[in-house]
Formats: structure tokens, C-alpha cells, sequence
């Protein structure tokens, strides 16, 4: 197993920058807003030939102002619960205070080893002052900046020598990525604390509450994968703050990176114009795509009819692109929640699926030769071949013909469609290219 290490203080010590440096990315949102880092996020660092996981939490407050006060710090204490090292960052510019001795306690309880972290030291003569820290009983401060990197190598020698050996791990194939994409407060959140079976994202009824994108394996059913929770994503108008903004394009770069996107609908809204944008990002990126129309419990009247109706309006708005499954169900309740995730498998394994060549020309070529491109100046286009590109991200296929400048976009939709007929791409975007033989 990986050893995990999670990074714990109050706020607006430079946790997140921490991570950032440690991690060498700038996956955490950092800001100079208190409160900021409200999930767990996870990283990997490599150092000298080892690796281990990463956990960035919220700063741990008491009696303050944000309405998610309880919410973080659960998070932060589920966070030191699953780790094996815990590093306690502190602000060696402003020394120990009340919120600092009172984390330290919690960790000196815990029995974990705790490795204090003394932050902003950016110059040698401030580094002096972490001696203070001795205080919390935890052992020797390492002064760090995490802004420069200074002293971070040292930290990171000092952390490796602190895990055990654990068995190695076997190294697992790429596996799918499935991102929860939608709205703010259209229950994403809600669905992955169902699926994964316990509270890893926050959930309140506060749009825009999950701000960076938490990364879970689902291991379950004989399914596996990683399930991507992300930040809502908002209209650019209504990005007020920046680490909002920040959180909009996270969402995107997941979006980006997915297989297959899970798209929330709010039934209690319908399908609204920002649905339509973030639609338009999961086909930019060739995205597979099932529809999870959430809080359908809340709906009254609901009958076949008004099921069919809903569904008829989403495809019609999601047109020319409507081969894609819609489930109506509840993320609270769990209703069809499983369902959502055998779709999903089905969507990531259409996404994969090779036709035989000789099967695509057998059943396209008769088809094509009944109902050929339109003439342009007395010229026709003829195909005489067709065959599925190899190693691509979504099934790609290549018609070889004589005039392909002639094939235009609707005959297009027209060969696409035909092939949706005979073979089940249900879910997944596919690629129609005309070339010249």
C-alpha cells in the first residue's frame, strides 16, 4: 500500500501552497482568503525513488463565520485518520497561537506521527523563530517556504524515514475516468457520497460548495474506476471570486481529461442554458455522455408520460447528438443511482469497440450505394472502402472515396446515424472521415 501524508493547520498558513510545491503541480486552489481549501485533495510526490499520496484539507476553525465550519473540520479529522504521517503547518511569522495549540492536541491524540511544518520562513534570520513551535511536544520544526521551496528537500528526507514498508503494491492498468459534471448544487456531490458509500465530498445546500475536483476510485459491482467529483460550473457572469473561477476551470480541465462525463440535470429546473454549455464542452472534448436527471423523487405527477415528454425536450435541445441514455432518479434517495453506473460501463466499452473491417464494408457499402451523396456539377462521389481507425479515443472510421470535398455535413449525420443502427455506440461520440483513396 502507498503511504498517505496529510497536510493539516489552521487557515491561510500556506497548506495549499505546500501541496503545490510538494506536489509540483498547482492542483490546490490557493488564494489569500481564509477558507478557501474546504475538500480533501489528493496529490503525488516522488522523492528519492519513493512516492506517496498527498492530502491538502481545509483550515481547522472554531467559532467562526463560515456557515461550513463543521463540515471542514470533519473533513480534516477524516483526512488524519486515514493518513500515516501528518504534517502541521504553522506561520512561523506570527508564532503559536490559540487555533495552532489546539490542533497540535488533536494530533498529539492521535498517536500518528506529526511533523511540524514551520511556514514563510523566507529568510534564513526568520527560520530562528520556529524554535518557539518546540512548545507543541512534537519535535523538531522544519522551517520551510513554501513560496521559494526552500527547506522542502529536508522535509521531504525527514518524511520518508518516517513510513514503514509496506508491501508493494501491484501496478494497476489505466482505468476509466468518469466525471460528475453539471450545475452548481445539482446534487454531484450527493451521487458520489451515495455510490462511494460514505461523506467524502462536502454537501450543503449552497451552490458552488465543492470547489476543487476530488479524485475516488469506485472499486464495487465489478466496475472500477475513478469517479471525478467537480466544482460546479457557473455562468462567466456569475464567477464573482477567483478561487470560484479557478474552481470553473478545474471543472473544464476534467471535463478534458474524462472518458466519460455524467452529466446532473436539476429536475426541479429542467435543462437550462448553462446544461447546454457544459454539453457543449463534454462533445468539444469527445467525451462519452449518460444523463442523470437528479431529485426526481421531488417531482409530483410523474408518469410515463411526463418521463417521455422531459426526455423528448433534453434530446431536443442536446440535438444533432441524441444517442445517449437518460436515467431519472434521486442521488437522496438512491433511486437508479446503480443504473447511472451500468450505463456508464456500457458507454466507456461502446467507446472502445472495434467493427471488423470487412463487417463495416458487408453492411455500409450497400447502404451508401442505395443512398449515395448528392451529385455537385453532374460529379458523384463513390466510396469503394471502409475501415476503423486504430488507437484513437473514440471510434474513428475512415470512408476512402473519389471526390470526399463533395461529402457535406448532413450526409454526414446520415452515414453516422446508419452505423448507430447496426452496432451500439449508444453514449459515445464517433468520428466520420472522407478521404480521397
Amino acid at each position: 500500500m502507498q503511504n498517505l501524508v496529510a497536510i493539516v493547520g489552521r487557515p491561510n498558513v500556506g497548506k495549499s501552497t505546500l501541496f503545490n510545491r510538494l506536489t509540483q503541480t498547482r492542483q490546490a486552489i490557493v488564494t489569500d482568503i481564509e477558507g478557501t481549501t474546504r475538500d480533501r485533495l489528493y496529490g503525488k510526490v516522488s522523492w528519492n525513488g519513493e512516492e506517496f499520496s498527498l492530502i491538502d484539507t481545509g483550515g481547522w476553525v472554531v467559532n467562526s463565520e463560515d456557515v461550513m465550519e463543521d463540515e471542514i473540520n470533519k473533513q480534516v479529522r477524516v483526512a488524519i485518520e486515514e493518513a500515516d504521517v501528518i504534517l502541521l503547518v504553522v506561520d512561523v511569522m506570527n508564532g503559536v497561537t490559540d487555533l495552532d495549540t489546539s490542533v497540535a492536541q488533536m494530533l498529539r491524540q492521535s498517536g500518528k506521527p506529526v511533523v511540524i511544518v514551520a511556514n514563510k520562513a523566507d529568510n534564513f534570520d526568520i527560520g530562528h523563530q520556529s524554535a518557539e513551535f518546540y512548545s507543541f511536544g512534537l519535535g523538531d520544526p522544519f522551517s520551510v517556504s513554501s513560496i521559494n521551496g526552500a527547506g522542502t528537500g529536508d522535509l521531504l528526507d525527514h518524511i520518508v524515514t518516517l513510513f514503514t514498508k509496506a508491501n508493494e503494491e501491484e501496478v494497476l492498468e489505466e482505468i476509466p475516468k468518469i466525471a460528475i459534471v453539471g450545475r452548481p448544487n445539482a446534487g454531484k456531490s450527493s451521487i458520489v457520497n451515495a455510490l462511494i458509500g460514505e461523506e467524502r465530498s462536502i454537501v450543503t445546500d449552497i451552490a458552488g460548495t465543492t470547489r476543487d475536483s476530488i479524485f475516488h476510485r469506485y472499486n464495487k459491482f465489478g466496475m472500477d474506476f475513478y469517479l471525478i467529483d467537480t466544482a460546479g460550473i457557473r455562468k462567466r457572469g456569475k464567477v464573482s471570486e477567483d478561487l470560484e473561477y479557478f474552481s470553473v476551470i478545474r471543472s473544464i480541465r476534467v471535463i478534458e481529461n474524462a472518458d466519460v462525463s455524467i452529466l446532473m440535470i436539476d429536475a426541479t429546473r429542467g435543462i437550462e442554458s448553462q446544461d447546454m454549455n457544459i454539453f457543449s464542452l463534454i462533445q468539444k472534448n469527445r467525451n462519452g455522455l449518460v444523463v442523470f436527471v437528479n431529485k426526481w423523487d421531488t417531482v409530483e405527477g410523474k408518469d410515463n408520460i411526463v418521463v417521455k415528454t422531459f426526455e423528448n425536450a433534453i434530446r431536443q435541445r442536446l440535438a444533432p447528438f441524441t444517442d445517449f441514455p437518460i436515467v431519472f432518479g434521486s442521488a437522496i434517495t438512491k433511486q437508479r443511482i446503480l443504473k447511472v453506473m451500468d450505463l456508464t460501463k456500457e458507454v466507456y466499452e461502446n467507446r472502445k469497440r472495434k467493427i471488423p473491417t470487412h463487417k463495416l464494408n458487408e453492411v455500409m457499402l450497400p447502404i451508401i450505394e442505395r443512398t449515395p451523396p448528392p451529385s455537385n456539377k453532374g460529379k458523384f462521389v463513390k466510396v469503394k472502402y471502409i475501415t476503423q481507425l486504430r488507437n484513437t479515443s473514440v471510434p474513428s472510421f475512415v470512408f476512402f472515396c473519389n471526390l470526399p470535398q463533395w461529402v457535406k455535413e448532413p450526409y454526414r449525420r446520415f452515414v453516422e446515424n446508419r452505423m448507430r443502427e447496426n452496432w451500439d455506440f449508444t453514449g459515445t461520440p464517433i468520428n466520420i472521415f472522407f478521404r480521397e483513396k
